[in-house]
């Protein structure tokens, strides 16, 4: 047996890691949290907290703001259902972290890298797998090179693990539609010259 991936995405504060919670809740059996945030600042702790509360004593939580496959892969053997928040936090930790090379381009393929990475630890879990992620390419263009390449990062993560999930929700004011058994496919014809 493979493991499933559900991809959760909407707006900040927009109902989808409640969601993803419920969702996880009436899978039934153990359940497992990677938490990918790092507390920088009191506006995160706060945001943590109130995480944190909503998950008191039911999950087993593993913190993994880096290698995170690795994690995946462990909570699996504990874990029927996993609950990973959130994929653009990890984008973020990825993009900033020192190890990152500094161009854009080499950026952009060790982020995609270590996605795919998080894709195969999923698959061969044998757990239910949600991703969380925001959805931030609704707004205006940044006006600074690094929010910019953030922005386009995400979308581009968001992208692969949609292409992969077996269902893909949509939140919005708290309610959840599921758009990957909506979503239309065109295929393109390969233009030979």
């Amino acid at each position: 047996m493979k493991g499933k991936i559900i991809l959760v995405t909407g707006g900040a504060r927009s109902g989808k890691s409640l969601f993803a919670e419920q969702y996880a809740i009436a899978q039934g059996g153990a359940m497992a949290y990677i938490a990918t945030a790092q507390i920088y600042d009191q506006e995160m702790e706060f945001r943590v907290a109130l995480h944190r509360t909503r998950r008191a004593g039911r999950w087993q939580t593993f913190e993994a703001p880096y290698d995170a496959h690795q994690t995946i892969e462990l909570a699996a053997k504990q874990a029927k259902t996993i609950l990973f928040d959130c994929l653009t936090l990890y984008t973020s930790n990825l993009l900033l972290a020192p190890n990152t090379a500094e161009q854009p381009e080499e950026k952009f393929q060790y982020i995609m890298a270590q996605i795919d990475q998080l894709l195969v630890s999923a698959r061969a879990s044998q757990a239910t797998v949600l991703f969380v992620t925001n959805e931030v390419g609704m707004g205006i263009v940044p006006d600074n090179a690094l929010a910019r390449q953030y922005r386009d990062i995400a979308g581009s993560v968001n992208q692969k693990v949609a292409a992969s999930a077996d269902e893909v929700y949509l939140v919005v004011c708290g309610l959840a539609v599921e758009i990957k058994k909506m979503a239309v496919c065109v295929k393109q014809e390969v233009v030979h010259g």
